[in-house]
């Protein structure tokens, strides 16, 4: 096929798109990069918030 067939690595590359026929980490084997992605530390969660009590407004 040509530079516009989307199922294909060549018109992955024209359409500046990504997939199965272009992945991103074209050189890493698919098992390699999904250990890696378990191994990392998940992001620290930020400090909870205070909830302070609203006052009653006056009717």
């Amino acid at each position: 096929m040509g530079k516009g067939d989307r199922k294909t690595a060549k018109g992955k590359r024209y359409n500046a798109s990504y997939g199965n026929a272009r992945p991103k980490s074209a050189g890493a084997p698919a098992a390699s990069t999904a250990a890696v992605k378990k191994a990392a530390k998940p992001a620290a969660k930020a400090p909870a918030k205070k909830v302070v009590a609203k006052k009653a407004a006056k009717e």
